[in-house]
């Protein structure tokens, strides 16, 4: 797996056309709290708005006339937002949009991968579907698409921009997402179809409350090629073991160079439960990088400076911006969950929606 490739999938500190959210409606988890759940999204559209396009996805012309509203009184121009039309199960759009690979001159692929739903845990028929449904109206222009037969989330993998693969085995070699695949031949596809072909896979790791089978992107992110950032705990809490064993495994990880990572610790995020007493995966490892900004998810705690202090290090070129998820891990996720961005290149298009 040592030779090169001819395409690659950028960082997410590269530069974006636009970032990708599936709004939720009453059919989605978010009913009991939809205006809670709304307000969330309203705060991350608007931060969206002051760096790059967003790709607002409604179910149907009713919805996205909802949407229109609630967001002419938050965003004075409507330049920056784009909207298409597809009716989904959910809103991860992390793990149903698409991802996108560049070839050697810059040009952007669509990768249209299957969601299952986390390997048939959830409802995915209609998510599944959106990438292709926006695609087949225009919403990505003359941007190609490729459709693939095997499931794969984008909250699942998280590289350097330069072909390095930071993963859990649970998440992407699962055999109940893809039956029958040998890890040979997932690592043949991933780097076929993304150029991925330095495998840091990770053996520990998980949060209480995750749905995902340890998707990385609430447990280890890199800031920059040689630094990464990982969720910790406090002795004692359920998570420790599993969280210590990640942060070991980390440390014997290398660069394609062979130089070992720079590791950041973030603090943790407390305990936060439902009305239930069930555990919510409360996490600061799920931030979205933007053009000018890191989003932060927050909880309202007092760690919630600090973690804004160490990206604010990790990233001093980008301001930080705070929005407060706690209604959004009420449903298992936060805020990169709920998010895919697009690379430069890829054109984000309203299509007879006016």
């Amino acid at each position: 797996m040592s030779r090169s490739s001819s395409v690659r999938l950028p960082a997410e500190w590269e530069p974006q056309s636009g970032v990708m959210l599936t709004w939720p409606h009453q059919d989605t988890d978010w009913r009991d709290d939809l205006p809670g759940a709304e307000k969330v999204f309203i705060a991350i559209a608007q931060a969206l708005s002051m760096d790059e396009q967003a790709l607002i996805v409604c179910r149907d012309r009713p919805h996205l006339d909802h949407v229109r509203g609630l967001l002419a009184g938050a965003i004075p121009s409507s330049k920056r937002l784009t909207f298409g039309l597809a009716d989904s199960d959910d809103t991860w759009a992390r793990d149903h949009g698409p991802l996108t690979s560049l070839d050697d001159r810059g040009k952007p692929l669509l990768q249209d991968f299957m969601f299952d739903g986390w390997g048939g845990k959830f409802e995915a028929g209609k998510d599944t579907k959106i990438s292709i449904t926006l695609a087949a109206q225009g919403c990505f222009g003359d941007c190609p698409m490729q459709s693939h037969d095997f499931a794969l989330e984008g909250g699942a993998i998280e590289t350097d921009g330069a072909g390095t693969l930071l993963a859990t085995r649970s998440s992407v070699l699962d055999p109940k997402r893809n039956p029958g695949c040998s890890v040979d031949r997932i690592e043949s596809l991933l780097q076929r179809t993304l150029g991925l072909r330095h495998f840091l896979w990770l053996d520990h790791g998980s949060l209480s409350g995750d749905d995902t089978d340890a998707h990385i992107d609430v447990l280890a992110r890199f800031s920059d090629p040689e630094t990464i950032v990982y969720t910790t705990t406090l002795a004692g809490d359920q998570d420790h073991p599993a969280l210590t064993a990640m942060e070991t495994q980390l440390r014997t990880f290398r660069t394609p160079t062979g130089s070992p990572y720079q590791l950041r610790p973030l603090p943790f995020a407390g305990v936060h439960r439902d009305a239930g007493g069930r555990r919510l995966p409360a996490t600061y490892a799920n931030f979205l990088i933007t053009n000018r900004s890191v989003l932060l998810p927050v909880y309202g705690v007092a760690a919630d400076l600090e973690a804004e202090s160490i990206l604010a290090e990790c990233f001093p070129d980008r301001r930080m911006v705070s929005i407060d998820c706690r209604h959004i891990i009420e449903q298992n996720g936060s805020l990169h969950c709920l998010t895919m961005q697009f690379p430069r290149g890829v054109p984000l298009v309203s299509t007879n929606l006016t």
